[in-house]
């Protein structure tokens, strides 16, 4: 008996995988990658977290001689990256950005939600005169894995449209983040291996659509391409989603799911079980020991930039364009959502996370105390959207709910 309990058993790492599908778990392995790191970069054993960061593997002839950190950020995080592709392709094709015109206002609040926190930036340290204006993009965007789960646990009660109002911004917000880091953190373009990496690229997006999806073919096309991006100064990265994005959206006739579908959950499972707590483990582990603690660090004008810009930021962005975009133009909200509903949601859109480590690691030199105070307050001001994010959704979905019960009192027939 016991021998076929052991069998029918899931493995561990099945069991991890389908833990993984919840989004509000997959959001606290991430987070428990950022707190072990914070632990250990300040514990008395801070030299050997440090010592494992910097430590340089990789060939020098092929300029892919970094540290660990750096095959994080630039190589594992691609992995993520390739997710996303995946994502918006299929937003693209089927989902809510197939036609512009009703996904226009949460478009639109995507773009105000990155203008809101970047002159929230800019104006602190205008105001404290520190000049240190490089850091403008670090609070403009927003984490969708855990926007989302906060949205799920706390927004119960709120219309089913809010839920997709959140999705379709944090797609768009995710494509104008990529943007940023290929246009403002690329310094020097070599354009023959920036052209090799486009070819294989190419090839990647002919085989796909051919339907050719042999891992030993497609996986070594996708490293040489994302090594020639790399090479060529463009961040690595942009490589992955360039991929995502070529693969098919629609299934062909005998197909039972899209292509982009079946790679998401192959890939997906990976991206938020590995890849993203390594890099947030690399990425969030600064030592506030050693740069000057917690006041100073709290104290210097681009962290307040970032732990401010974050949480106020989305907000003035998102509702304040929303606000203006509904009173001052013909568009509408629609499907049951009303201006008071986008305000918790743009509180959770401040949680900025992933991609907001991933510009503060390019905007400042790893030497610059800056770098190291930037990355805290991403997780600081991340924690604050999240927190009262969670206070106003629950809020606003009692509202809701009490809104609803007096409209269909019981013993009404």
């Amino acid at each position: 008996m016991s021998r076929t309990t052991d069998r029918t058993r899931p493995g561990i790492l099945s069991a991890y995988r389908h833990k993984l599908e919840n989004e509000t778990f997959a959001g606290m392995v991430l987070l428990a990658g950022a707190v072990v790191a914070l632990i250990w970069a300040n514990s008395p054993w801070r030299e050997s977290y440090q010592a494992l960061s910097g430590y340089v593997v990789g060939p020098e002839s092929l300029h892919l001689a970094l540290p660990v950190s750096g095959w994080a950020s630039d190589g594992l995080l691609a992995i993520f990256f390739f997710v996303v592709g995946l994502e918006l392709k299929t937003e693209f094709v089927t989902g809510a950005l197939r036609d512009v015109k009703l996904a226009l206002v949460p478009i639109l609040a995507a773009v105000f939600g990155m203008i809101g926190p970047a002159l929230v930036y800019t104006v602190i340290q205008a105001v404290s005169g520190s000049g240190r204006y490089e850091g403008w993009a670090i609070p403009v965007a927003t984490d969708i894995a855990f926007a989302v789960a906060v949205l799920g646990i706390f927004g119960r009660g709120l219309p089913p449209a809010v839920r997709t109002f959140l999705l379709t911004l944090a797609v768009v917000d995710d494509l104008l983040g990529i943007t940023v880091i290929a246009i403002f953190y690329t310094e020097e373009i070599h354009f023959l291996a920036l052209l090799g990496s486009l070819a294989l690229i190419a090839l990647f997006a002919v085989l796909v659509n051919r339907r050719v999806t042999s891992w030993w073919l497609l996986v070594p096309i996708a490293v040489v391409a994302w090594a020639l991006m790399h090479a060529s100064g463009v961040h690595a990265t942009i490589s992955g989603v360039l991929m995502g994005l070529t693969v098919p959206a629609l299934a062909r006739h005998g197909e039972r799911e899209a292509m982009t579908h079946r790679f998401v959950e192959r890939i997906q499972p990976w991206s938020a079980g590995l890849v993203l707590p390594i890099f947030a483990f690399f990425a969030a582990g600064v030592s506030v020991v050693d740069s000057g603690g917690l006041g100073g660090m709290l104290a210097d004008p681009v962290a307040i930039g970032v732990y401010v810009g974050l949480p106020l930021g989305k907000l003035l962005g998102i509702w304040g364009g929303v606000a203006l975009l509904t009173k001052l133009t013909r568009l509408r909200l629609g499907s049951g959502i009303d201006l008071a509903d986008i305000f918790p949601v743009a509180m959770v859109a401040g949680i900025g996370f992933t991609v907001s480590l991933l510009i503060a690691s390019l905007s400042f030199d790893p030497a610059d105390p800056a770098s190291a105070h930037a990355r805290v307050a991403v997780l600081l001001g991340s924690f604050i959207a999240a927190v009262l994010g969670a206070v106003l959704l629950r809020v606003r979905a009692a509202v809701r709910v009490r809104g609803r019960a007096a409209q269909h009192p019981r013993g009404h027939r």
